[in-house]
């Protein structure tokens, strides 16, 4: 076992420790943009009241879209917990780079980002992976704009769906790229196999295992937004951005001062 060297400063959860003494020790350190987690800042003094805003995206357009039709399964059960739900349509939407940012479509997926406070991508299972239309909608959805970030710190949770044998390649591939769009990805996901059997002719989902999974996951989602969402802008505040903002911060007020 490796051992630390002894530790020369105490903790406090409400006042951290002296900055001079920790960064006497890192002196890689930015002493100016490093910050002590607090639990104080955890314990929000007011709380939103407004019902969670979810938005549901699915990754076909069939006729019979099983992912569509799980979505808006998802998305009564959503509403019954009390959350408002908006469901995107991908049609017409184009293929990303095929047209503005301008684009009818391209706009309102972002507004609808924007909106929201969570998120359920439901794909098919597809060649072993999620589809190009899921993708696109995720790929028209920027990391940034300008100094706002649409998907960060926000909820998301994700389904799939299986012509045959229950797999979880399209949700794994989800989970990864929920992580890059730096989304707080819920543990509980659904994979229904063969969904075919799984609805009725009028589109609402059978009593089975898979049904009860999927209220499990949405009432999952909703406590997690509820738990994050006051909080998403101190949970992923970072080191290496506030560092970064600095620097630029500088470089303009140098710039302009030429």
């Amino acid at each position: 076992m490796v051992h630390l060297p002894k530790k020369t400063v105490k903790w406090s959860s409400t006042k951290g420790v002296s900055l001079s003494k920790v960064t006497d020790t890192l002196p890689h350190v930015d002493e100016g943009c490093f910050k002590f987690p607090q639990q104080a800042l955890l314990a929000q003094q007011k709380l939103s009241t407004h019902p969670p805003r979810i938005l549901m995206l699915y990754g076909s357009l069939r006729e019979r879209s099983y992912s569509k039709l799980l979505t808006l399964e998802a998305a009564r059960l959503l509403e019954a917990m009390g959350a408002e739900v908006r469901v995107f349509d991908p049609l017409d939407l184009p293929q990303p780079d095929a047209a503005p940012d301008t684009h009818p479509k391209v706009k309102e997926l972002r507004d609808l980002a924007a909106w929201s406070e969570g998120m359920v991508w439901c794909s098919p299972e597809r060649h072993g992976a999620m589809t190009g239309i899921l993708k696109s909608q995720i790929d028209w959805i920027p990391l940034s704009l300008g100094a706002v970030r649409p998907t960060q710190g926000k909820t998301l949770a994700v389904m799939e769906v299986s012509g045959g044998s229950q797999s979880f390649n399209a949700v794994n591939q989800m989970r990864i790229l929920g992580r890059w769009m730096r989304m707080l990805t819920i543990p509980n996901q659904s994979s229904v196999a063969k969904a075919f059997l799984e609805f009725e002719d009028d589109g609402r989902m059978k009593p089975s295992a898979y049904y009860d999974r999927v209220v499990d996951v949405m009432e999952e989602l909703v406590k997690f937004t509820l738990l994050t969402r006051d909080l998403a802008p101190y949970l992923v505040d970072r080191y290496s951005e506030r560092k970064e903002s600095a620097q630029a911060l500088s470089k303009r007020v140098n710039q302009a001062s030429i």
